[in-house]
């Protein structure tokens, strides 16, 4: 069994460049008339971990309770990019450790790490690149992080700082809200009729949509 691993970090973030990648690799399907326009090929089961940050450990994500729950040995547990699995080398290897204990292969499809055949693999040469990626990684996250918040800070403190403005607001906000509300209207058919994102009208929907947090 193939298993398909998702997470964004917030309600507004959209699953939609996990769900091309995946495609690509054949585990999922475009599906017309469904609002998110994708479904799981044959033998593929899909979790998804929708606004769970990163913080969270990987094994105590909702998501990665059900994944444990259908995994058996042979089976390969597949994730579109690293950052969406673990966000650090302890997350890697609690994850890396969970897999070999299970006889769970492990496929990361972008990045420095696509080109192993399974992550999981108990060998020093797979443990030794993992760290030096993973380690190189997550300095450059680290150091965007903080010239990010030195930035903002320093916008703040001249008065310059604030933040992004919605994509839809106003009239446009309200009619995307009953369009979805009252018809029935996709994300997906909101988004291309109003010429924005699918993040921003999930943005504009929020308090709308099952399952996010109020």
């Amino acid at each position: 069994m193939r298993i398909v691993y998702s997470r964004v970090s917030t309600a507004t973030q959209s699953l939609l460049r996990q769900r091309h990648i995946l495609t690509e690799a054949g585990l999922l399907v475009r599906t017309e008339g469904v609002a998110e326009g994708f479904r799981p090929a044959a033998g593929v089961l899909l979790f998804e971990d929708p606004a769970t940050t990163s913080k969270i450990p990987a094994l105590e994500r909702p998501a990665f309770a059900k994944v444990a729950a259908a995994a058996h040995p042979g089976d390969v547990l597949t994730v579109s990019e690293l950052f969406r699995l673990c966000r650090d080398l302890i997350d890697i290897h609690s994850v890396r450790d969970w897999c070999t204990a299970r006889g769970v292969a492990l496929r990361v499809l972008s990045g420095p790490l696509s080109n192993f055949h399974d992550l999981a693999a108990n060998d020093p040469t797979t443990a030794l690149l993992i760290n030096v990626i993973t380690a190189v990684g997550q300095f450059q996250r680290d150091l965007q992080n903080e010239l990010t918040d030195e930035g903002i800070a320093a916008a703040e403190a001249q008065g310059r700082y604030r933040g992004r403005p919605p994509a839809l607001n106003g009239a446009r906000r309200d009619e995307v809200r009953a369009a979805f509300r009252d018809n029935g209207t996709s994300i997906a058919a909101l988004a291309r009729t109003h010429g924005v994102s699918r993040a921003a009208v999930r943005t504009a929907l929020t308090d709308l949509l099952p399952d996010q947090p109020t």
